[in-house]
């Protein structure tokens, strides 16, 4: 199958695409670049690419592939925070724009990187797709917002599938400090503090960016009818913890680290459980990795990097780093680049 994956130099785009290639299927990447240079380790092999905004894309650009795996954004809630008005233009418009434009091209499958966060506050209860949609940050309701628009255009010819991911964590080579579980390691790592800014209460589904990588496979090789205009959650049951626990796996793995939970921050508001089962049920799908697991892993590739403050906190932040690519004249304050050479 050809693919076109979004960005492909993103956090998930780096890990998923050469799970993509090595199950036989051609890829071919979409990217702004933006976080093209935030590798940790060696750096990574790219599939050949389109460098270009996402609201830029045309139907010719789009002519010839199976499938669109739609994972670029504007990622993270302080992000969002910042600049809603941006978020809703890219993660939203762009997206629902992309996907018609797919359409157009007549591409037949559209697989669009959700996620659970959808569901706001809610609770203790685990919850299933069919929950009600809470959003709470401008980032969670762009998600929701495209879900919406895309359903609308799914036909007999165009079938979207919304995976609506956990939240990720595990080692890329583009690496992203700022999900929970990476940023408590690498604090660990860095200062032998696990700090929680929150009381540590709050419930968060976790799935290893691998597994998420796996789900999008097992996607792209299902039957149209397991995957036209499903959502699905992507993680599993035994990644629902609370902050807290997450920070005592980090304890448990990086010597002589020590819990802070400083509360700080005051409550979040953010809390929720999620029944996995809709995907397991029908398409097989099982995430493989734990928490433990992937806080061994980035124990392990931290210290064997060389791991420094200034790049966990200023490179692999999302914020930080667009911020530096604004005040270096890269970026202007709609997030488009200056550069007139790229796009």
């Amino acid at each position: 199958m050809r693919v076109l994956v979004t960005g492909h130099q993103g956090y998930l785009g780096t890990v998923m695409v050469p799970i993509l290639q090595e199950a036989g299927h051609d890829v071919v990447g979409l990217d702004s670049g933006f976080f093209a240079d935030c590798v940790l380790g060696p750096a990574p092999k790219d599939p050949p690419s389109l460098q270009i905004d996402l609201r830029d894309v045309t139907v010719a650009q789009l002519v010839g592939f199976d499938a669109v795996i739609h994972l670029a954004a504007l990622s993270n809630d302080p992000l969002g925070a910042l600049a809603p008005q941006i978020t809703y233009d890219i993660n939203h418009h762009a997206s629902v724009r992309l996907a018609k434009l797919a359409k157009q091209a007549g591409v037949r499958r559209f697989l669009y990187a959700s996620t659970c966060s959808v569901y706001g506050s809610a609770g203790d209860e685990l919850v299933t797709e069919s929950a009600p949609l809470k959003p709470l940050t401008p980032y969670a309701e762009s998600k929701v917002r495209v879900e919406d628009d895309v359903a609308a255009i799914a036909d007999d010819g165009f079938s979207p599938a919304f995976l609506r991911n956990a939240t990720a964590f595990g080692f890329s080579p583009r690496l992203r400090a700022d999900i929970v579980l990476n940023n408590l390691v690498g604090h660990a790592v860095l200062t032998g503090d696990v700090r929680v800014l929150s009381d540590g209460t709050p419930w968060r589904p976790l799935v290893h960016a691998r597994d998420i990588a796996r789900a999008f496979l097992i996607c792209l090789r299902a039957p149209t009818h397991k995957i036209h205009c499903a959502a699905y959650n992507v993680g599993t049951e035994q990644n629902n913890l609370t902050v807290a626990e997450i920070a005592e796996a980090v304890v448990d793995v990086v010597p002589n680290s020590t819990l802070l939970i400083t509360g700080e921050s005051g409550p979040d508001p953010r809390s929720y459980r999620v029944d996995f089962s809709a995907i397991r049920e029908a398409l097989g799908y099982e995430a493989a990795w734990s928490i433990p697991d992937g806080a061994a892993e980035l124990f392990k590739e931290y210290t064997s990097a060389g791991l420094t403050s200034d790049a966990f906190f200023k490179r692999f932040t999302r914020l930080p780093h667009l911020e530096s690519l604004q005040r270096a004249g890269i970026l202007d304050e709609s997030m488009r680049r200056i550069d007139s050479s790229v796009g």
